[in-house]
């Protein structure tokens, strides 16, 4: 039997590069977060998620969906963003407000790593508009919640359909790392032990 290997067309390579890839923070706000489900390992691992990519020096964009209604970014995670300015939208789609969409093309990296809230409005609107644009929509999974765990699992499937990847915390962390032995290595082997 002969076996015949056909490269994937249309769509990128299946690795995720660091110097192709970008994060995006969808929305964790102080007065949205106490209600999603699995609130306290959703942001261990969410924190972990953004020390790692800032470790591997990986460009983040963070939102906030209507702030003056929702509040600002939760604390523990806004800590670990200061350097990046957070942008303001009334879209639940990310790519419906010029600021992110412009962003996002301002650093043309095309891959983008995705966690927030809530997983069935604005990630899974943000990931069906990402891939609409020809970006490789990076959902981690226990990175993103939606306060019923049956919405998030519906809008997994249907990311997965729309063409997402659909990863994890260490997972991509070590994907984007590549190899052992490099101080950036060791940061994150620290970070998820």
């Amino acid at each position: 039997m002969e076996v015949i290997l056909v490269k994937n067309q249309g769509r990128q390579g299946m690795r995720i590069e660091r110097q192709q890839s970008a994060g995006l923070v969808i929305d964790i706000q102080e007065r949205l977060f106490p209600h999603m489900d699995q609130q306290e390992a959703l942001l261990r691992k969410t924190t972990l998620l953004l020390e790692g990519l800032r470790v591997l020096q990986i460009p983040l964009l963070v939102t906030e969906q209507y702030p003056k209604g929702l509040g600002v970014t939760l604390k523990p995670i806004s800590l670990l963003l200061e350097k990046e300015a957070v942008l303001e939208k009334i879209s639940f789609s990310c790519c419906g407000d010029q600021a992110v969409t412009g962003k996002l093309e301002s650093l043309a990296r095309p891959s983008i790593i995705i966690c927030g809230i809530e997983a069935h409005v604005c990630v899974l609107q943000t990931v069906v508009d990402l891939v609409k644009l020809g970006y490789r929509a990076v959902v981690v999974e226990d990175c993103i919640s939606s306060r019923n765990p049956e919405d998030k699992r519906v809008a997994v499937e249907r990311m997965r359909s729309e063409g997402a990847v659909i990863t994890i915390c260490e997972s991509i962390l070590f994907e984007l790392a590549e190899v052992a032995g490099t101080d950036e290595f060791k940061a994150i082997s620290r970070l998820v032990k």
